[in-house]
């Protein structure tokens, strides 16, 4: 097929459902490398073609599957983290909440029974539904109504995380600007969202949550600039350069034992390297939604870059998964869950991320963030160059 400029050569390139590999010919090396890093393939040759090694990774994107083989890459896919063998299984129920003693986090902010909507595209949404979720304490007292997400609030939430693509192409110093005034901000509601957490988690998490929240923002947006790729010297005239890249749209199960520290040890780094999220939070407190949509509101993150659905995971989850916009599955779950969403996410290959049922001590930053989560929030695209006479 002939074109005309190279954004329509790429547009062409990529009107496919695959995205096993591809060749880039050009007279000009800063087209080709500008070119090669916009198409939906795991390996791009330039000026070549069909070139393998042992030492570099191969592997598509979308249904040409995903995972690596070959190279460092290769054997990440079979590396797990050590404390991960040995975690304890989350019960299927759910826990019971600490009390709370009676006790509360002082606060000026008066007691204003608000107003909790869903957040998409940037904006306060009404659910479909029309319908909502009581919220009660750890002493069975009602806190207020979260809102009842469905299939509807779902497709709109996708389709306004595919319309903010852009956050992707922002440089990495970018990003982490934008999270590191997000961490600030959360830094100066800090007693005010603890007091409102404790009354279902306890005074003493509620104040851990949101302490080591505040460090979890900006750990990642340390990580935003520095979780950068490779290049490999295969045994003959090219290099290929190893990038990561983001994967598109990640859906996310958030845990229900810490609402507020799970919910950014998830988001934040899929944020950090370039992914929008559509986010269940917690079923135990979701009115940390209203908490959350107006600390992302306020701290110039893109509108869609992040969405906050409401609702019974257990319904929401396989609507997720089926959506073909959906690019990755992130599940923190009881195993049921886990299981449910490998199954939903087979006939479309989403990359699922779970937790296969297993207890993860959030509070912990040397399980509960890192490079096993960046890892999981970037694919990597291999680029060879050749090089000489």
């Amino acid at each position: 097929m002939t074109f005309r400029t190279p954004k329509e050569a790429v547009e062409l390139a990529n009107n496919t459902v695959y995205g096993l590999a591809a060749c880039v010919w050009s007279e000009s090396i800063n087209v080709a490398l500008h070119t090669a890093a916009q198409l939906k393939a795991g390996v791009v040759w330039v000026n070549c073609t069909n070139l393998f090694d042992a030492a570099c990774g191969f592997g598509g994107y979308r249904e040409s599957g995903y995972g690596r083989e070959g190279g460092r890459e290769g054997l990440i896919e079979y590396l797990e983290p050590k404390w991960f063998k040995g975690a304890t299984a989350l019960p299927t129920t759910r826990q019971p909440v600490p009390a709370n003693n009676g006790k509360a986090l002082e606060s000026s902010v008066p007691a204003i029974d608000r107003t909790v909507k869903l957040y998409i595209g940037g904006k306060q949404a009404r659910p479909d539904s029309g319908y909502s979720m009581e919220v009660r304490a750890s002493d069975g007292q009602l806190l207020g109504e979260a809102p009842l997400g469905n299939r509807k609030d779902i497709r709109n939430a996708v389709e306004a995380a595919r319309k903010a693509e852009s956050w992707a192409r922002a440089t990495a110093h970018t990003r982490a600007q934008v999270l590191y005034y997000s961490a600030e901000n959360l830094s100066q509601r800090r007693d005010e969202i603890a007091h409102r957490l404790s009354a279902v988690v306890g005074e003493k998490q509620a104040t851990a949550e949101v302490n080591l929240g505040i460090e979890r923002i900006f750990s990642y947006a340390a990580w935003a600039d520095k979780f950068d790729g490779a290049v490999h010297n295969p045994p003959f005239r090219s290099i290929a350069i190893a990038i990561h890249e983001a994967i598109g749209t990640v859906g996310m199960i958030c845990p229900a034992e810490a609402p507020l520290l799970g919910f950014l040890s998830l988001v934040m780094p899929a944020l950090a390297t370039g992914n929008t999220v559509v986010a269940i939070p917690s079923e135990q407190y979701p009115l940390i939604t209203s908490d959350l949509y107006q600390l992302f509101d306020t701290s110039d993150l893109p509108s869609g870059a992040v969405n906050i659905v409401t609702g019974y995971a257990s319904q929401l989850l396989k609507t997720l998964a089926d959506h073909d916009d959906v690019d990755a599955i992130w599940c923190f779950g009881d195993e049921s869950q886990a299981a449910a969403a490998k199954s939903a996410s087979i006939g479309n290959l989403k990359q699922v991320f779970t937790n296969e049922g297993r207890s993860i001590d959030w509070f912990n930053p040397k399980v509960a963030e890192g490079r096993w989560f960046l890892e999981h929030a970037t694919q990597i695209k291999n680029i060879w160059v050749p090089y000489g006479e």
